[in-house]
């Protein structure tokens, strides 16, 4: 029997896997991935048994929210001891503080909701297994074949209708299947189920349905009821379950609750599912017309056609540490893209570490982590075409700004607001009361990043006016009360965290712990980025928007305030700003690189050497510090390498995170787990898809930089990206597209502008001077070449002013000039070789 009637073949936007999902005990960390933004279901490819986790992202569990109390009056005090070099003492007395007032908060973790198990009857042996994940369209496919049949099950998450779409199909045999509803396997989480989901859940079996329900700590319920309609054959319901048996299709259509009484909410879940006409087919074809459009909102191709290649073929080339395979950098950016979709939407939650498929009920770190981990979720969007996916974040905190007003207030005696590193959906008073987390204050100016970029590339001006500067002003006035001006006129900032980084100095001797010894310093070098790049960003956009003019003279004079960036003798910049505080190099997280990435103060143009001294920063950590990395700071690390216009050092970033951090299923996790030595060494190796993430930002970053006034085309190119094309990426006001064959000496790029914008072009270093054209929308056209002064050659275009429809075209086309060339030699009759420079 050949399979080929139901086998998916691996292409551009399709994941093929040649085995299912195989972490023993946690088999949910390589099942494949479908969402809604709402709703996730994880396919673990089992062939006799089946199971399909399902999540919602409004179910969690297990949070305390506390009552902070009011500790502001020691911060004199502790400032009064910094001074002093008792930094010891300074270190616990926020910490200490609490406990003795005895203030608790606890983070809230996702909850799952429940599995779908199917357990097919066993027959002959499996052959020609394969799994695959198509990203266009979010479809998950499991097939084999047997001596006499071949079988299916493919399933989506309807973003049209809001439902889990499954059918199992048989080619010339039938379905005999048995189809359970209940909670999440307890042999596949740890810890295990909590005692008032156990004690509560119950599975009812009625005419065409299954019903399933099971009560949170809360005591409300949360379940889902699951249709089963068999086409030929019969299916029985009975004791909770679904018997298939003689069917050659069964279509299972499931939509979920998460708060609400069952009584209620089963009946009228049953009529909506009831209520279903359309086959699986045309539910599918309803979910790709909003699934698709935003897959493909940006295309990238980094090399010919892929050769059929599965996951494990892929990665399997890339740890022979031979280069990475372009295949696997493309593959993996779209995957990255898929899993952002699938997982958040405008008015839901935004991107969770795990996404939707976490499968233990207390997932670690599964907060929502705003010193580094959250943004670099959200670093791919504008960029990568996602804006509209991105409002699910600042909804999010700004659910919360009371919360964070108090903090700020009772923590350390400020306006404006404190948002702690970690928050949970309910829970925004900090739960993790330890210095590294207490004394680190920069979560809200670094979130106002983002706030204030989807203002610019959207050129939502309601937007900037009513939502981002607002929050951008709250930011600022912590720091106009926080931050203290020392003797030189400079501000000093402390006490100050450079994110879960310990100075060199401070490190008790012995072997090094992974925990957070001394955080706790003076003038952290990401202090002084992020508020300069908020004030700064906040005159900027109050101009524009017309608002807060009698704020923003103070503003002005707060950037006056704020310190340059030190350089330390080994030419580094420095990560803490004071004398009393040794670089320590040795450490995942590189937040002092703010300005280059992700910011964009520190620029090879506005400032050479200072830029050349964050590379050595940057250089330092991936040399001395390599086996101090994990997969996220990996990303992080391609992204700054990518900043400095260094293709191959991104490149091998990546390709050491696809060697030590990529699972089969292209989950990123957080380190290696068997001690290979490229990142932190630990048995525990969570699902992060921050890498994931991170992986998405770092390809774009490689092939375009934007910021509001310029745009680099393919600034980082790497030599194994020998050719190649680019669609959909975005500047500030329009879209990109690039085509590149190096081989031959080919470059063409567009970007068409939607808004008025005032840009200038850097065009490829690699191809040379370039030329360009201008369309502009009523037809009127310009165009000469990316000239320097007095003739000399140059990359850099002539700035331009685009206006709404305007195409701004530039090429390079090393045949076509050779020719130009020689026929120019031949009429001069000189008979010179054209140069191929």
């Amino acid at each position: 029997m050949n399979a080929s009637r139901f086998a998916r073949q691996p292409g551009r936007n399709r994941l093929v896997m040649r085995r299912p999902s195989s972490w023993w005990g946690s088999l949910w960390r390589e099942a494949l991935p479908s969402g809604n933004g709402i709703v996730g279901a994880a396919v673990y490819g089992g062939v006799r048994a089946e199971t399909v986790l399902i999540n919602h992202s409004e179910l969690w569990h297990g949070g305390v929210k506390g009552q902070l109390p009011d500790v502001s009056p020691l911060l004199p005090d502790i400032r009064a001891q910094m001074r002093d070099g008792n930094y010891a003492a300074a270190k616990t007395a926020l910490t200490e503080a609490l406990a003795e007032r005895r203030y608790e908060s606890k983070r809230e973790v996702p909850l799952p909701l429940g599995d779908i198990k199917v357990t097919m009857t066993a027959g002959d042996a499996f052959r020609r297994y394969r799994r695959s994940l198509d990203m266009e369209t979010g479809e998950v496919s499991v097939c084999w074949e047997s001596a006499a049949a071949s079988y299916e099950r493919v399933l989506f998450v309807s973003r049209r209708d809001d439902m889990v779409v499954y059918e199992l199909r048989a080619g010339g045999g039938t379905i005999e299947a048995e189809i359970g509803l209940m909670p999440h396997d307890k042999a596949d989480s740890s810890p295990s189920i909590p005692s008032y989901v156990e004690s509560t859940a119950e599975t009812i079996a009625g005419d065409g349905y299954l019903f399933y329900a099971a009560k949170n700590e809360d005591g409300r319920d949360f379940g889902a009821v699951l249709r089963v309609i068999p086409d030929g054959g019969r299916v029985v319901f009975s004791d909770g379950k679904a018997i298939v048996s003689g069917a050659e299709r069964a279509l299972l259509l499931l939509k979920t609750f998460v708060r609400g009484e069952r009584a209620k909410e089963w009946p009228s879940l049953a009529e909506t599912l009831g209520a279903v006409a359309f086959s699986y087919d045309e539910l599918l074809e309803r979910h790709t017309a909003l699934h698709r459009p935003l897959f493909l909102s940006a295309r990238i191709r980094l090399g010919p056609e892929q050769e059929g290649k599965s996951n494990e073929e892929l990665l399997l080339e890339a740890y022979e540490g031979e280069g990475l395979p372009p295949g696997l950098a493309e593959k993996m950016w779209a995957f990255g893209r898929y899993l952002f979709i699938s997982a958040t939407r405008p008015d839901g939650m935004p991107f969770p570490l795990y996404g939707l498929w976490g499968g233990e009920y207390r997932l670690m770190w599964s907060h929502f982590m705003a010193n580094e981990n959250i943004q670099m979720m959200y670093w791919h969007a504008s960029v990568g075409g996602l804006s509209e996916l991105v409002p699910a974040l600042f909804r999010y905190y700004e659910g919360m700004m009371d919360v964070f007003r108090d903090n700020a207030r009772k923590l350390y005696g400020c306006r404006g607001i404190f948002i702690p590193a970690g928050t949970t959906p309910n829970v925004g008073t900090p739960f993790q009361t330890v210095p590294v987390i207490l004394y680190w204050t920069g979560a809200a100016g670094w979130l106002a990043q983002h706030v204030y970029e989807y203002a610019l590339f959207t050129g939502d001006r309601s937007f900037l006016k009513e939502r981002a500067l607002p929050f951008m002003r709250e930011a600022a006035l912590f720091y106009q009360d926080f931050l203290e001006v020392g003797e030189d006129g400079y501000y000093r900032s402390y006490p100050s965290v450079s994110p879960e980084n310990t100075p060199a100095n401070f490190y008790p001797s012995g072997p090094k712990p992974l925990a957070h010894p001394m955080p706790s310093a003076i003038n952290a070098t990401l202090d002084f980025a992020i508020a300069r790049e908020l004030l700064t960003n906040l005159v900027e956009g109050s101009r524009t928007a017309g608002v807060y003019e009698e704020e923003r003279g103070e503003w002005e004079r707060m950037l006056r305030r704020i310190p340059p960036y030190q350089i330390n003798g080994d030419g580094a910049v420095k990560e803490w700003m004071h004398p009393d505080f040794e670089d320590n190099y040795r450490h995942r997280h590189i937040s002092h690189s703010y300005p280059v990435f992700p910011g964009r103060e520190i620029t090879r143009q506005s400032d050479p050497a200072l830029f050349a001294a964050f590379g050595t920063a940057i250089e330092k950590r991936l040399v001395i510090g390599i086996a101090d990395q994990t997969a996220w700071s990996l990303a992080h690390l391609a992204n700054l390498y990518a900043r400095m216009e260094d293709g191959e050092r991104a490149l091998e970033c990546l390709e050491l995170m696809s060697r030590s951090c990529v699972l089969g299923n292209l989950y990123t996790v957080h380190n290696d787990w068997r001690g290979m030595g490229v990142t932190l060494s630990d048995r525990k190796a969570p699902v992060q898809l921050d890498g994931n993430m991170g992986w998405v930002s770092a390809v774009q970053e490689m092939l375009l930089y934007v910021s509001p006034k310029l745009v680099k085309l393919l600034p980082a190119l790497p030599a194994d990206w020998k050719q190649g094309s680019v669609n959909g990426l975005r500047f500030c006001a329009g879209t990109v597209a690039m085509d590149w064959d190096v081989g031959q000496g080919r470059f063409e790029a567009a970007l068409h502008a939607e808004r008025e914008a005032g840009i200038s072009v850097k065009a490829p270093p690699l191809f040379g001077e370039c030329r360009w054209r201008l369309e502009r929308a009523d037809g009127e056209q310009a165009e000469g070449d990316a000239g320097g002064p007095a003739g000399e050659t140059s990359d850099t275009l002539p700035d331009v002013q685009l206006r709404a429809g305007d195409t701004l075209r530039i090429t390079f086309d090393r045949s076509r000039l050779a020719r130009e060339l020689a026929g120019q030699a031949a009429a001069s009759g000189n008979g010179l070789e054209p140069s191929t420079k």
